[in-house]
């Protein structure tokens, strides 16, 4: 288990690519159950996640190979299916991410049968799968559990279109819908999805399921409409950028007043962080178009130059479904918030005991209060270096930027969590003038904090 060992108080500066939607390639991935054809995906990002989704569709019977991308850090894997006859996926991996829920509608679609273990995840509360389940239920599957598996089975000639809500308490469900959305695809007659998630991720994996043949309208609106196919061939697409890595990486030159070029910085996807970025004194100039950008000019890809001169004023912000912002970037958003002139007031809709950070930041120095679903942050002059404790990915991030601008050494403990959603996060922000290392558990004793 590592740390990272950071001593705050240098801007951020440079230039930073975007790699690839981490939240996007899951289910992309996983489409790859859905046909016999070779799937070609570029700038799959390298992380623990996305290894355990490859290592989970190489035991379901893919043969998984990987390429260098021409992007930076980027890759470009090829799928290929050459076993349809298996489709456990087993909790050793499954409980390593939650995403890997992704292919239980794929595989049975494709395979007619289905069990997976429950899934894992980041420890931010209670996040069930029972919108999937009975999305997949509306569409003929018989669902059962059996020695803390999922067993799906679809019904003799396949499963069947049907009008499916998936409206939870806390808004539409991502996942869920990339699960329904994707079964639907090879399912006899019409599925309507009423309160689809909205989020560019889901775009993303239609548009990938649209090349491979499928009948699929209303993406980026809450009612998608899918017509069954009776098979779906091989496709190529290079995935989305990935927002939240974009989003952080613009806190981090924010919350250490620095300046930061960010290429491959997705427009389309960032409104409510922008907006919230401008709001608390952040400059954020966008240029018309990415100049690396070589796909023939794809909307959603800029180039960002962000920076901050001033003092960070306070904002009220609340974490919601797309477009809303984010829930992924609200630890990183509250973290920069602590150096705000004044009181911010986060309000957290979507995972509403997502707040394990505010007691590590407390540590820091930071005057944060909670009521509930609601933090209220009460800005300081300056944040201490201390020793945390990151108890899930987007919480690590918003230590990590904590300690960025903290006066003397930061120790954040548990930065495995960081790995499953930022490549070599380390590395990239040494590269852009922060003092910060990596260490073992076994040498994390040696490290000592100042008091």
């Amino acid at each position: 288990m590592d740390a990272f060992v950071i001593e705050g108080g240098k801007p951020i500066s440079g230039r930073f690519e975007v790699h690839g939607s981490k939240n996007a390639a899951l289910p992309m991935l996983a489409a790859a159950l859905l046909t016999d054809e070779s799937l070609e995906l570029s700038d799959v990002p390298r992380l623990e996640d996305i290894a355990n989704m490859l290592r989970l569709l190489g035991e379901l019977g893919v043969e998984v190979n990987e390429q260098p991308g021409k992007s930076r850090g980027g890759r470009t894997v090829q799928t290929q299916v050459t076993d349809t006859s298996l489709s456990h996926a087993r909790y050793d991996i499954v409980r390593t991410m939650r995403a890997g829920v992704c292919v239980l509608g794929p595989m049975l679609a494709r395979r007619g049968e289905a069990r997976i273990s429950m899934p894992g995840g980041c420890a931010i509360g209670p996040r069930p799968i029972d919108l999937h389940l009975k999305g997949l239920a509306a569409l003929g599957a018989s669902i059962s559990l059996a020695n803390g598996d999922v067993v799906a089975k679809a019904p003799e000639g396949g499963l069947r279109g049907a009008t499916v809500f998936l409206g939870g308490p806390f808004g539409s469900t991502v996942l869920g819908t990339a699960n329904i959305m994707s079964a639907a695809t090879l399912a006899r007659g019409r599925t309507v999805i009423e309160s689809a998630a909205c989020e560019p991720e889901v775009v993303d994996l239609g548009r990938l399921l649209q090349t491979m043949g499928a009948k699929i309208s209303g993406l980026g609106t809450p009612r998608i409409v899918v017509d069954g196919v009776e098979q779906l061939g091989g496709a190529r697409r290079r995935v989305m950028p990935d927002r939240i890595e974009a989003g952080t990486y613009a806190m981090a030159a924010a919350i250490t007043k620095g300046e930061l070029t960010i290429a491959n910085w997705p427009v389309d996807a960032l409104i409510g962080p922008f907006e919230m970025l401008r709001d608390a004194g952040v400059e954020i100039e966008l240029s018309e178009h990415d100049p690396l950008d070589t796909t023939g000019g794809d909307s959603i890809r800029s180039t960002a130059f962000v920076r901050r001169t001033g003092s960070l004023r306070p904002v009220e912000l609340t974490t919601q479904p797309f477009p809303g912002f984010p829930t992924d970037l609200q630890a990183q958003a509250l973290a920069l918030l602590t150096l705000a002139s004044g009181n911010s007031i986060i309000t957290e809709k979507i995972f509403p005991e997502r707040f394990l950070h505010v007691a590590e930041l407390l540590r820091m120095g930071a005057h944060v209060i909670r009521h509930g679903p609601t933090a209220v942050v009460s800005g300081v002059p300056k944040l201490v270096g201390a020793p945390v404790m990151a108890s899930d990915l987007r919480a690590s991030a918003g230590l990590v930027l904590a300690g960025l601008a903290a006066r003397g050494r930061t120790v954040v403990r548990r930065v495995y969590h960081l790995d499953r959603g930022y490549q070599r996060m380390d590395e990239y922000l040494t590269g852009l003038g922060a003092d910060i290392q990596r260490i073992s558990e076994k040498t994390l004793e040696e490290v000592a904090v100042p008091a």
